[in-house]
């Protein structure tokens, strides 16, 4: 039986928080891939994945960032991630994600990030 996984949307002035909740794994990874793509499609760039409520993360779900990554940045926006339990922020550690994404402790500290950073046009 398939693990629950929630991933809820809401924006922050310019800034998208997608705040996923449960497992997320080859099961639930099409879902959040769905919630970045939408995001991205509405012109929205400037994302931060909140994951305070996630359990679990497989490589599948981990390949979900690494596959907008660059879409990102190119359109002059960034992927920021806040709120890891320890056991999830190893596993980004373990794999070198911090070199990649900025890795922050709260949502508030990656709006931050984002304020001091202005989006760029491109």
């Amino acid at each position: 039986m398939p693990h629950p996984f929630v991933v809820q949307q809401s924006p922050d002035g310019d800034v998208t928080v997608l705040s996923v909740e449960g497992y997320l794994d080859a099961h639930t990874a099409p879902e959040f891939e769905r919630a970045v793509q939408a995001a991205i499609d509405a012109g929205r760039v400037r994302l931060i994945v909140d994951g305070a409520q996630l359990k679990y993360i497989s490589s599948a779900g981990l390949g979900v960032f690494m596959s907008f990554i660059e879409d990102v940045r190119e359109r002059g926006g960034d992927i920021k991630i806040c709120g890891l339990q320890p056991k999830v922020q190893q596993v980004f550690e373990i794999l070198g994600f911090q070199a990649i994404y900025d890795i922050v402790d709260s949502r508030a500290a990656a709006v931050k990030r984002f304020a001091e950073s202005p989006a760029r046009q491109v």
